[in-house]
């Protein structure tokens, strides 16, 4: 039986960053509008933590029963490792989203309906990522799926929840935080490029290969920086935003010096305090402009 520090670890905490960094940056460009609220950005915080524990226990869960976790250089998986049964894992999964699906409705009754069907796709992404007969994390589409809906939709559905309109504020917001979110998964595929090959999963860095997959996080995490200087023609606070570069070279370094297997761990945390930190200093960027 698991403990409840495994069940935590199974939880993968190190991914939080990808579901806080984008709610305190939407709530940013809500104050840009002059609307943030402190309650609909702690109910899209709830939705969005919930669905990225529920996202990692359905992986958990899904690749456990597949064999994938088997042989693995990454965190602890509870199925994969036989510390918890597939059922009980399923069973975490299906409540995390569930807390997800009713605070989602709390917000969309509150701002506007069609944002339910919004809902019902973010959920149905999580659990075909590694679920069901076809799951696009097995084809290549992971990377592309965490850029929509934990950055896009997170940070404009953050920001129209609270404003009712997004711009193009948030719009640079979303994307700078899809980039980041994309560079931390990024960063786990080429952990898992040799194991992932041979079972089967064939994600993008598998199709890439090592080498192209290191470019291409060094690139989302510059991406992020470049859309800091385009939100300084909002505001120059924005510039504020480059107090996250030094965790950023901390965050590459390991990549850029070819490093591999559990060597690669620290990256996944070093990215995500990058988000943390270029979030934070955004939002107050934003918010201190148009006091």
């Amino acid at each position: 039986m698991a403990s409840f520090a495994q069940w935590v670890e199974g939880a993968r905490p190190r991914t939080l960053p990808n579901a806080i960094a984008p709610v305190i940056a939407g709530t940013g460009a809500a104050a840009w509008l002059h609307a943030a609220s402190w309650w609909r950005a702690l109910l899209a915080l709830v939705v969005a933590v919930a669905m990225i524990v529920g996202v990692n226990y359905a992986n958990d869960y899904s690749d456990g029963i597949r064999g994938t976790d088997d042989v693995r250089a990454g965190p602890l998986r509870l199925v994969g490792s036989r510390l918890a049964t597939p059922r009980s894992v399923l069973t975490a999964a299906i409540v995390s989203l569930a807390v997800a699906a009713v605070a989602g409705l709390v917000l969309a009754w509150f701002s506007a309906p069609w944002l339910i069907a919004v809902g019902v796709a973010c959920i149905a992404g999580a659990w075909l990522y590694t679920g069901g007969s076809k799951p696009y994390g097995y084809l290549g589409l992971g990377e592309v799926a965490v850029f929509v809906f934990f950055g896009l939709v997170a940070v404009l559905g953050t920001q129209f929840t609270q404003a009712l309109r997004i711009d193009w504020v948030g719009g640079a917001i979303a994307v700078a935080m899809g980039c980041m979110s994309s560079a931390v998964l990024v960063a786990n595929n080429l952990r898992d490029i040799p194991t992932d090959r041979e079972s089967g999963k064939i994600t993008l860095a598998v199709r890439l290969g090592d080498a192209r997959t290191r470019v291409l996080y060094q690139l989302l995490l510059a991406v992020a920086f470049v859309l800091t200087l385009a939100l300084m023609r909002a505001t120059p606070w924005a510039a504020v935003g480059f107090v996250a570069l030094p965790l950023a070279v901390r965050a590459a370094a390991p990549v850029r010096k070819g490093l591999g297997g559990r060597e690669l761990i620290p990256v996944l945390r070093d990215t995500g305090l990058t988000m943390l930190v270029w979030s934070v200093a955004v939002a107050l960027a934003l918010a201190i402009s148009v006091r």
